[in-house]
C-alpha cells in the first residue's frame, strides 16, 4: 500500500493538491499520482464522475470496465474505493508495467490488466455492470457509430460514463479560438460540448443520457495539475506536456475549456 498512500508526506505537495471537493483523491500519495499521471488529475475527474454513475450502488464483486486506464491509477482507485473487479484495457501502457503498480497497490486480485485497442475489444457482449473512461473517449469515441459497439459489453441496465477535455459551446467554423491559436494542436478538435455529447450519444440509440454536464471552474484544477506536474513530474516527457497544458489553460481562463461529464444507461 505504501505506493498510494502517503509514505514520508510531502507535506507541500499534499497541501498543494488538497482539493476539498475531491476527498477521496486526497487520501492517495500526491507524489505517486505525479509519478504517475498521463494528463489531466485522473483520480479527481474519476471521483467527480463516480456519484453521476452510481459507482456506491454496485454490488461488490461488480464487473467494471476502465477503459484508455493509462497508468492504471483509475483502476486503482475503483477497486479500492469501490470494492469492484476492474479490466484495466490500454493500448499504449503495456499489461506487464501496470500488473506490477497493482501489485504494489495490493489490488492485483481485484484488477485485471490487458492489451487493448478501443476498435477492437476482446470481451464478451453483456459482461460489464458499468464501463468508466477517463480523459481517453475523446480519442477513439467521437464517430457517430462508435457508441453502439461499445454499450453491447453492458449488461441490460448498465451504466457508462465518461469525462473528458470538453469545450463551453461548440467552435464555429474550421479556425481555432484566436485567442488559443498560438497553443492549438489538431486533436483539440476531439474536444465537444456536454450538449453535443448528449446529442451523440441519444441519436445512437444505445444509452439514455442521464447526465451530460460541465465541472464548474474545472479550468482551476486542469492549471493547478498542470503546474505542478512541470515542476515536479520525474518525466521530462511529460512535464513537458504539462508546461504545454499550463501555457494553453493560462490563455483560455475559463473562456471555453474544461471538462465534461456524460453517463448513458443501456436499455
Amino acid at each position: 500500500m505504501a505506493d498510494i498512500t502517503p509514505r514520508t508526506p510531502d507535506t507541500s505537495l499534499t497541501d498543494r493538491l488538497t482539493r476539498p471537493r475531491y476527498p477521496r483523491s486526497s487520501r492517495y500519495d500526491a507524489r505517486w499520482a505525479v509519478e504517475n499521471q498521463m494528463g489531466p488529475h485522473a483520480l479527481w475527474l474519476l471521483e467527480w464522475l463516480a456519484p453521476a454513475l452510481g459507482l456506491d450502488r454496485l454490488p461488490p464483486g461488480a464487473r467494471v470496465l476502465d477503459l484508455g486506464c493509462g497508468r492504471a491509477m483509475t483502476s486503482v482507485f475503483l477497486a479500492r474505493e469501490y470494492d469492484v473487479r476492474v479490466v484495466a484495457a490500454d493500448l499504449w501502457v503495456k499489461p506487464d508495467d501496470n500488473a506490477v503498480r497493482l501489485a504494489r497497490a495490493g489490488v492485483a486480485d481485484r484488477v485485471l490488466p490487458v492489451h487493448a485497442e478501443a476498435h477492437d475489444l476482446p470481451f464478451a457482449e453483456g459482461g460489464f455492470d458499468a464501463i468508466v473512461s477517463v480523459d481517453a473517449y475523446q480519442y477513439f469515441g467521437t464517430a457517430d457509430l462508435y457508441l453502439p459497439t461499445l454499450t453491447r459489453l453492458l449488461k441490460p441496465g448498465g451504466r457508462i460514463g465518461i469525462v473528458v477535455p470538453s469545450v463551453r459551446q461548440e467552435i464555429d467554423g474550421i479556425e481555432p479560438p484566436a485567442h488559443l491559436e498560438a497553443h492549438w494542436d489538431p486533436g483539440f478538435w476531439s474536444f465537444h460540448s456536454p450538449g453535443w455529447w448528449r446529442r451523440n450519444w441519444t441519436r445512437t440509440g444505445a444509452v439514455t443520457v442521464e447526465t451530460a454536464d460541465w465541472l464548474e471552474d474545472g479550468w482551476r484544477d486542469w492549471l493547478l495539475w498542470s503546474e505542478v506536474c512541470a515542476e515536479e513530474s520525474p518525466s521530462e516527457f511529460m512535464a513537458g506536456l504539462a508546461r504545454d497544458s499550463v501555457e494553453l489553460i493560462d490563455a483560455d481562463r475559463g473562456r471555453l475549456l474544461g471538462f465534461a461529464r456524460v453517463v448513458g444507461r443501456r436499455a
